[in-house]
């Protein structure tokens, strides 16, 4: 055993080193990174545009001249090769800008996301990504031709060409263009040069049609349309209109930087100011290291210095999330700072089980190496299922989310893979030197006295509470609360976000003003259909300024129109978050959001089924459902934004949930083996008597670690950090009055049809072998 235990502590404490080097260039001072390799330097953390400020613009591919005369499977191969082609032409023309980092990439079927750290006003960036820079030469149509067109005239729109439909040049020959004055006019032009095929095009074209007027054509506008005096050989020309410089200087990098296959539409854009991106750092930073210190001081009141260990392991599992957040080369944003927070507070449940079941084991006059090995085995099986419940929420929340919400799902999938590794091997080696020291001394865990003595009584199982005597109330309480719940839901309705609702949305800081003063000012400037909320006062005033979408506007011009205006009425005001959601945006929300609830429920259905049995999975579901209806009543009585967080936090609440069930489902179905004559309700309440000091502290547990997240971490992420202390109170609830009596109700039903309880006794796939 000792061979087995240092070959354990040699291989965990490998790992562990390699995971903290991983994470270290995260924390080291600039002039220590700058000696390292690059290589190491950039083994980082990327902050997302949410913490370090920036923009964010989502754009779908028109579709409709893709599928306009194709059948659906050619129209579909076609559609992948324009996205592509698109992505190509943004990474050009943004790379001709200058801009610093910028990520594109692909989402969704037609859709590309373009992420610009630090641009805080992405109009520049709009218009070149709203602009097609579709050009090819026409010649002006001459009298009786009759396959024509009429374009207008980019410069006055009054003025129409007739030209022939027929393209004389496409406008990909075009290999270079620049900007330049004209010697005669001292004008603006654009000088271009065409590649050799184009150069023999041109040349063969303007030779037979000397005297005849050829109109460059942009996007379905003629820029010129200059008389050809002579043959131009020399692959090159001019193209000369009423520009500014800047618009020469835009149109010469459009034509270098290529065409865009098809039209973008500008359905999402959200801008995060450099000031709101190092407050939520901060807030991050604070709410972490209050909710550690909390849980550290919980854990060494309930267990003592055993709790130090669990809490040691806590500070590992930390340090190799980040290790392998670095390695991944992940993006952590602030929903993914409150996934960290929410992992710290999840990850002690496992620690609490283990200790618990020691205890169990101890009491029972066992030895100190057989209670810690019997503990371990008997918590693995209890832990795998609570993590697997949850991580099928999580995983379904990566798939179907996109951006920080992503960047959440990701941080608590790492995080919980973690924790199981901390907590059942690199805790148990610590435990086991402990152990090792104090030679054959008795393995005793304890915290305060008072905490000892509540938990010893009903661990021991020397006092059990009838708990299903008020089931049926339970359940009654449960379903009117519920049934409640959607009626607020029906009316007055939750507070929906513009995730959901759709519109446009500034964050502003404005020196101490009123809101009556804030409302005439923008209502005397035209915006009489804006809502302005007071978010905080101090020295100086935060504002929400909300619009609803205007249909015949195009979103990126009202965002325009809406900053521009805030910003002449408010000169003084600095805008520190824009977000502006179409209403297809919003709905593929919707359509997302209700299907990931629906998917993670029949997710846990099957997986409980599997393990478990019918009725249990059935228990678990029904409670989920009602925990589900009750914490979004909780939305509507507290009018707290619904959106894209508040999902999280729903699915964050399904796996919590079914965690919370699956340890006490796990003791009555031993229970149920161990003493099968032994009546349905009595093992019911006997197991929850068993489990209630587990319940009471995992629930105490996560509540300290959210809890300064939600007191200091403001409206940014008050849609996820309220609610879940909501929640986990409703989910440790209903496990004992709505879960327990529903196991039993659907338990005696199966007496009466003579079926069993549980299937016949698994193989030990889910044991946890006796030297992890």
């Amino acid at each position: 055993m000792t061979t087995s235990l240092h070959k354990r502590t040699l291989w965990y404490a490998f790992i562990i080193i390699l995971g903290l080097l991983s994470a270290l260039p995260n924390v080291l001072p600039e002039s220590v990174s700058n000696s390292l390799p690059t290589a190491y330097q950039n083994n980082t953390v990327k902050l997302g545009l949410d913490l370090r400020g920036g923009s964010q613009l989502l754009l779908v591919v028109d579709t409709q001249e893709i599928y306009s005369d194709r059948d659906e499977l050619s129209a579909d191969a076609l559609l992948d090769d324009v996205v592509n082609q698109s992505i190509e032409v943004i990474h050009r023309r943004l790379d001709e800008t200058g801009m610093v980092e910028p990520s594109i990439t692909r989402q969704g079927r037609d859709g590309i996301l373009v992420q610009l750290p630090g641009v805080e006003d992405p109009q520049q960036v709009r218009s070149l990504l709203g602009t097609t820079a579709q050009m090819s030469f026409h010649w002006v149509a001459e009298p009786g031709n009759r396959n024509v067109m009429t374009l207008p005239d980019q410069a006055d729109p009054a003025q129409n060409y007739r030209l022939e439909r027929k393209v004389a040049m496409e406008g990909k020959h075009v290999r270079d263009a620049r900007m330049a004055m004209q010697p005669q006019t001292n004008l603006p032009v654009v000088n271009f040069t065409l590649d050799q095929e184009g150069g023999r095009i041109f040349g063969d074209m303007t030779r037979q049609n000397v005297g005849r007027a050829l109109a460059v054509v942009l996007d379905g506008e003629v820029v010129t349309a200059p008389v050809i005096r002579s043959p131009i050989t020399g692959g090159s020309g001019e193209i000369s209109g009423q520009f500014t410089a800047v618009e020469a200087g835009e149109l010469a990098m459009l034509l270098r930087a290529g065409a865009l296959p098809a039209a973008l539409e500008i359905v999402e854009e959200r801008t995060v100011g450099p000031n709101l991106g190092s407050d939520a750092i901060s807030m991050g930073i604070v709410a972490g290291i209050f909710g550690a210190a909390l849980v550290l001081v919980f854990m060494l009141c309930s267990y003592g210095s055993w709790g130090l260990i669990a809490w040691l392991g806590l500070g590992i599992n930390m340090g190799l999330v980040f290790g392998i957040l670095s390695l991944l080369g992940a993006t952590l944003t602030l929903p993914g700072i409150a996934g960290l927070i929410l992992v710290l507070g999840m990850a002690v449940d496992a620690n609490i089980l283990i200790n618990e079941r020691i205890r169990d084991e101890a009491r029972q006059g066992k030895g100190a190496w057989l209670s810690l090995d019997n503990g371990f085995r008997r918590a693995y099986g209890t832990i795998l299922d609570s993590n697997i419940t949850t991580l099928i929420a999580i995983s379904l929340l990566f798939m179907m989310g996109s951006g920080p919400i992503r960047g959440f799902a990701v941080t608590m999938g790492i995080g919980l893979l973690t924790s199981l590794f901390t907590a059942v091997a690199v805790n148990r080696v610590m435990m086991e030197w402990v152990v090792r020291r104090r030679a054959r001394q008795a393995l005793i865990i304890r915290g305060l006295p008072m905490l000892d003595k509540f938990g010893d009584q009903f661990s021991s199982g020397r006092r059990v509470i009838r708990f299903m005597k008020a089931g049926t109330t339970g359940l009654i309480v449960s379903a009117v609360l519920s049934i409640a719940s959607l009626g607020l839901m029906a009316k007055p309705g939750l507070n929906y976000g513009i995730d959901f609702s759709g519109g446009a949305l500034l964050e502003i800081r404005t020196p101490d003003t009123s809101i009556e003063t804030l409302r005439t000012q923008l209502a005397d400037a035209g915006l009489v259909d804006i809502s302005v909320q007071a978010l905080s006062g101090d020295r100086e005033q935060s504002w929400l300024l909300r619009q609803a979408i205007h249909e015949n506007i195009d979103g990126g011009s009202q965002m325009e129109t809406l900053r521009g205006t805030v910003n002449s009425v408010l000169p003084e005001a600095s805008i520190d978050r824009a977000e502006l959601v179409g209403p297809r945006v919003s709905g593929d929300f919707t359509d997302m959001s209700i299907l990931a609830v629906m998917l993670a429920g029949a997710g846990m259905l099957l997986y409980l089924w599997y393990r478990f049995e019918n009725h249990f999975a059935m228990a678990a579901v029904l409670t989920i459902a009602l925990d589900l209806t009750k914490t979004i009543g909780f939305f509507v009585l507290t009018g707290i934004e619904f959106n894209l967080t508040a999902i999280a936090a729903l699915l964050a609440l399904i796996g919590y949930s079914v965690n919370d069930k699956v340890v006490v489902f796990d003791r009555m179905r031993e229970s149920m083996r161990a003493r099968p004559d032994q009546p349905l309700e009595q093992i019911v309440n006997r197991s929850i008597s068993a489990t209630l000091t587990r319940t009471t502290y995992t629930s105490l547990s996560t509540l300290v670690a959210v809890l300064p997240m939600a007191v200091a971490g403001g409206s940014a992420v008050a849609s996820f950090a309220v609610p879940m202390l909501f929640g986990i109170v409703v989910s440790t609830s209903s496990s004992i009055f709505i879960a327990a009596p529903i196991v039993l109700l659907l338990g005696r039903r199966r007496q009466r049809l003579g079926l069993p309880q549980l299937r016949p006794l698994e193989s030990a796939r889910t044991q946890l072998p006796h030297q992890v």
